[in-house]
């Protein structure tokens, strides 16, 4: 008879689970016939449909090309990020249908679902995009204006006489 002592602690609450340990998650390749994976990105009130497939690295954002759509280089480079963080710059076309917020919204649209499109193609680039926060929803929205305010939480000016 040997006198072992009793597990306490994180050791205890471990034996008492039926599922010693849990299955990891395996992310499938997410393909449609012509060789194409979709994922929507949102952002603000703006909505991003986004598809790519394996090209010469042209981004076509509701029938125009990026550069007239996007005119100030700080959003084609916010678009391009999830691109150029997984060195795969120039090698898929992808063409986008965006629409709501502003052009700042839209871009970080894009962003998102251009990575969820990425890790739905190659689901390996999964580690790499999520550190950079590229897969996260930004869940940040403009709060609603209230009433007996000028603004959402603005009074109107304060007079004494």
């Amino acid at each position: 008879m040997t006198d072992a002592p009793a597990p306490t602690g994180f050791d205890a609450l471990q034996s008492l689970s039926s599922n010693p340990q849990p299955d990891a998650v395996v992310h499938v390749r997410k393909v449609d016939a012509q060789g194409r994976s979709y994922a929507t990105g949102k952002r603000k009130n703006a909505i991003a449909k986004v598809w790519i497939k394996p090209g010469k690295g042209q981004i076509t954002i509701n029938g125009r090309d990026q550069a007239i759509y996007f005119a100030r280089p700080v959003l084609r480079m916010m678009i391009a990020q999830p691109l150029e963080v997984t060195d795969r710059l120039g090698q898929f076309d992808v063409v986008v249908s965006v629409q709501g917020s502003g052009l700042s919204g839209q871009a970080g649209a894009i962003r998102h679902g251009l990575s969820k499109a990425l890790t739905y193609f190659e689901p390996e680039l999964r580690p790499v995009l999520k550190p950079h926060g590229f897969l996260t929803r930004d869940s940040r929205v403009v709060e609603r204006k209230k009433y007996g305010k000028a603004k959402a939480r603005r009074s109107f000016q304060f007079s004494k006489r």
